[in-house]
């Protein structure tokens, strides 16, 4: 059963990583070191340039949050957006 969680949040995270990238969002996987504390990563602008940075060390489930949080940034209500995904989205706090 686990596994097969494991496969739909892989998935989920595939295509999170996709609707990132229509929006111009680039996805980086970098090893973030913080001293005395995990760093799971987030989102940010660079230089005029959308980014979202994720520690390759993250949890998947780590991974999916830092994505779906960083979709409260922008308005998704005239993009397509697979139902599992917008249901996740919308479960955040807006900031």
């Amino acid at each position: 059963m686990k596994k097969n969680k494991s496969v739909h949040n892989e998935e989920m995270l595939g295509q999170m990583e996709e609707l990132a990238d229509n929006l111009g969002i680039t996805v980086r996987y970098e090893k973030i070191l913080k001293e005395s504390a995990f760093f799971p990563g987030g989102f940010c602008r660079v230089k005029g340039k959308d980014l979202i940075i994720i520690n390759s060390k993250a949890s998947l489930d780590d991974k999916i949050e830092i994505m779906g949080r960083a979709f409260l940034s922008f308005d998704l209500s005239q993009i397509y957006v697979l139902p599992a995904i917008r249901e996740l989205i919308d479960s955040f706090d807006r900031p």
